[in-house]
């Protein structure tokens, strides 16, 4: 109890302050060479020929067949593109991109651990500590900023940000996450996803750039007007769980959908969670089923669930 009051009041005060969430475990690339913007926009979903220093792009990257291969986040350095992902994206991504890298003048390096990274999410960005490049990125569906700087400054940057914001242990970044309806890789986000399903439409992708690897999958998808699944909210008055089963109330022999990650919601005051959604189900009063069998009644919400810290109606 003691531990679930300390986390509702740190939850409040990142609220009213601005929640700083540490980043430093994402891998980090830079892309230099003269054709760096050309090569890049060839890759992603998104318009790469747009991208400035002082805000993040977020695009997809994809297979030939429209699905994921990563969710990354590009800004302009002085003579390269800075880019990040997930860190177990590492390894996979660097791969990928270099492997489409022939004649082009463009050189990828891997920086990860080189730096250190913090997002604040607050609607105005404070004054940058010395040292750090501050950038805005919109990474837990609301206004937010990005501060990067050398790894060696990383207290003393983290102790200036704490003037600004509340230092939120991961936990509290997964609540945050899970009531702003951001899809994360390896739970909404895997090789077997299209972008459109997770709803990164809005955000990631630009239907009107040229060419690009899966561009044509993705085109199609939105010329007939739907998906076969959709990432929605979930909510219950008893413990959800990533990997819990969708089955209409009634018929649960009918699988509807699936849960890919929940946490307790501290701003709705129940349990959260985000997950597939089958065509069709839309309107369905549904169960959630674990593997032993138990069953939970779950209710469907639009994402996000919370703006500014109001629920949605």
């Amino acid at each position: 109890m003691a531990d679930d009051e300390f986390l509702a009041a740190l939850y409040a005060e990142a609220r009213r302050r601005g929640a700083l969430v540490d980043l430093g475990g994402r891998a980090m690339w830079r892309l230099s060479g003269a054709d760096r913007v050309r090569y890049l926009n060839g890759q992603v979903t998104n318009d790469i020929r747009r991208v400035g220093a002082d805000a993040a792009m977020q695009a997809c990257v994809t297979t030939a067949k429209g699905r994921l291969c990563g969710m990354i986040f590009v800004s302009s350095g002085a003579e390269f593109l800075r880019i990040d992902a997930e860190g177990e994206l590492r390894e996979s991504l660097t791969a990928r991109f270099g492997r489409y890298i022939i004649a082009d003048d463009a050189v990828l390096e891997d920086g990860t651990g080189e730096e250190c990274f913090f997002h604040l999410i607050a609607a105005a960005a404070p004054e940058a500590p010395a040292g750090a490049i501050v950038r805005a990125a919109k990474r837990y569906g609301r206004a937010g900023f990005d501060f990067i700087a050398p790894i060696g400054e990383r207290e003393r940057v983290l102790k200036a940000l704490g003037e600004s914001g509340v230092l939120v242990p991961a936990e509290l970044g997964e609540c945050l996450r899970i009531e702003a309806g951001v899809p994360r890789w390896g739970l909404e986000l895997t090789e077997e996803t299209l972008p459109p399903e997770a709803g990164l439409d809005e955000a990631a992708i630009d239907y009107h750039k040229g060419c690009y690897i899966g561009q044509e999958v993705i085109s199609r998808i939105k010329s007939v007007g739907h998906v076969n699944r959709e990432l929605v909210g979930f909510t219950a008055a008893a413990a959800l769980s990533a990997g819990m089963t969708l089955h209409p109330e009634g018929d649960p022999d009918k699988n509807a959908g699936v849960i890919t990650s929940a946490a307790w919601s501290f701003g709705l005051e129940s349990w959260a969670g985000l997950g597939y959604l089958k065509r069709g189900f839309a309107g369905a009063t549904l169960i959630a089923r674990t593997s032993a069998g138990a069953t939970v009644s779950v209710q469907i919400r639009d994402l996000p669930y919370l703006i500014s810290g109001s629920s949605i109606p």
